[in-house]
C-alpha cells in the first residue's frame, strides 16, 4: 500500500506479505511446524521433538524515557511475541546497531535494565552483537530474535481461535500509545488541554506494556483443565501492537476462519488513555497497544482464565464471542483493520519529523 508519502509506514500490509514475502521463505523444510503468516507473531521449529518457539522484532532506544526505562520497553515486544504461544521466552539475541554518538555510559544504562528483566522472566542471553554504525539514527537502533523452548501440546496456535469460545481482552485500546507520548511529550499534551494528574496517569501506561506475565498466566490456567477435549482452555492469544485493538480483532478472526463478535461496553478501558487519544484527535481502538492481550478461551475455561489475569492484577473482561463466518463486528458493525496505525501520523506531528 502507497499514498502521497510512499509506502505505508509500520508493518508491509497483507498485499505485500503475500505478494513479496511469502513466496520467497528459503528451503522447505519439515521441521518448520509453524511459518510466517501475515498478522502472526511467532513461528515453531521442531527440534528433536521440542517446540521452539521463535520471534523477531525491531529494537528501540528512546532517550527521553531514560535509558532504564527504554530497555525494559524495547524488550516487552519481543518477548511478548513468543509468550503469546504459551511457551515461556527462554532466550533472547539482540543486534544491536547503534548511532556513534551512543555513549557507552547510555547503553550501559539500557542494557542492565534488559538483562535485568531478562533475568527476572528466566530468559539467558546467549550471543548477540553490539556496535556502533556511521547512518544509524535513533529511535530503531536493530533487532532481535527470541526463542521459547517448551512442548509442542503446550503451543497455543495464532489460528486456534474457535466457534463458541469466548474472546476477552486485557487492558484496553491505546495503553501503549498513551503511555509513550505522555511520557516523551508532556508539555504538547498539557497545550492540548490535558491537565497534569491525566498526563501521569497516561505516562504510568508505559510500564504495562509487557503481555508476558498475563500470557503465561492466562496460558497455565487454561491448561489446568487437564486438556480434556470438553475444556481446551485458551485456543489463541494475540498482543495488540500496531494497528491497536480494531487490528487486533481482525488478525485474530483471519487467522481462525472465523467471525468475531465484541460488545464495546465490556472491554476494559482506561481513562487516561483515551483522553490522551483525544487529546490528539486519535482513535484509541487504531492506535498501537502493545500489553494488551486477546485471547480465545473456551467457555469452561473462561472463569480460570479471568481470575488467573485478575490476580496479577490486571484489568480483564469478557468481550465477546467467536462465531462460524468471517470478520469482526463491534456492537453489530462490520469494522476492517486500519489502513496505517494512527499513532505513527501523531509521533511525526510530536517528534517533528513529518
Amino acid at each position: 500500500m502507497t499514498d502521497d508519502r510512499g509506502p505505508r509506514r509500520g508493518k508491509v500490509d497483507r498485499d505485500a506479505f503475500e505478494s513479496v514475502v511469502r513466496p520467497n521463505l528459503g528451503a522447505d523444510r519439515e521441521d518448520v511446524r509453524l511459518g510466517p503468516t501475515h498478522g502472526v507473531d511467532f513461528g515453531v521449529v521442531d527440534v528433536a521433538d521440542r517446540a521452539v518457539v521463535t520471534a523477531t522484532d525491531p529494537i528501540s532506544l528512546l532517550p527521553g524515557l531514560g535509558y532504564e526505562r527504554a530497555g525494559r520497553f524495547a524488550l516487552s515486544f519481543a518477548l511478548g511475541d513468543v509468550a503469546v504461544s504459551g511457551v515461556a521466552p527462554t532466550h533472547f539475541c539482540p543486534s544491536f546497531a547503534l548511532p556513534s554518538d551512543v555513549t557507552d555510559d547510555e547503553f550501559a544504562a539500557f542494557w542492565a535494565a534488559v538483562a535485568a528483566e531478562c533475568e527476572a522472566l528466566g530468559v539467558a542471553i546467549p550471543t548477540g552483537h553490539t556496535a556502533r554504525y556511521p547512518g544509524a539514527s535513533l529511535p530503531w537502533v536493530g533487532a532481535a530474535t527470541v526463542l521459547g523452548v517448551g512442548d509442542h501440546d503446550d503451543v497455543i496456535r495464532p489460528d486456534g481461535a474457535r466457534p463458541g469460545d469466548r474472546l476477552l481482552v486485557t487492558k484496553g485500546p491505546a495503553v501503549e500509545t498513551a503511555g509513550l507520548f505522555a511520557s516523551l511529550y508532556p508539555d504538547a499534551l498539557a497545550d492540548r488541554g490535558l491537565d497534569g494528574a491525566t498526563i501521569d496517569d497516561a505516562a504510568a501506561l508505559l510500564d504495562e506494556t509487557s503481555v508476558v506475565r498475563d500470557a503465561l498466566a492466562a496460558a497455565e490456567a487454561g491448561r489446568n483443565g487437564g486438556g480434556s477435549p470438553a475444556d481446551a482452555g485458551v485456543t489463541a492469544m494475540h498482543d495488540a501492537t500496531e494497528g491497536g485493538l480494531r487490528g487486533a480483532l481482525c488478525e485474530v478472526a483471519e487467522a481462525g476462519g472465523v467471525r468475531i463478535d465484541v460488545d464495546s461496553a465490556a472491554v476494559p478501558t482506561n481513562a487516561a488513555a483515551v483522553a490522551t487519544c483525544e487529546a490528539l484527535d486519535l482513535d484509541p481502538w487504531a492506535c498501537t497497544t502493545s500489553g494488551t492481550l486477546l485471547l480465545a478461551v473456551d467457555p469452561a475455561a473462561v472463569d480460570r482464565v479471568v481470575d488467573a489475569v485478575e490476580s496479577r492484577p490486571t484489568p480483564v473482561g469478557v468481550v465477546g464471542d467467536v462465531r462460524e463466518g468471517s470478520g469482526v463486528f463491534v456492537d453489530g458493525e462490520r469494522v476492517e483493520p486500519p489502513a496505517e496505525d494512527a499513532s505513527w501520523s501523531a509521533y511525526e506531528r510530536l517528534s517533528g519529523t513529518d
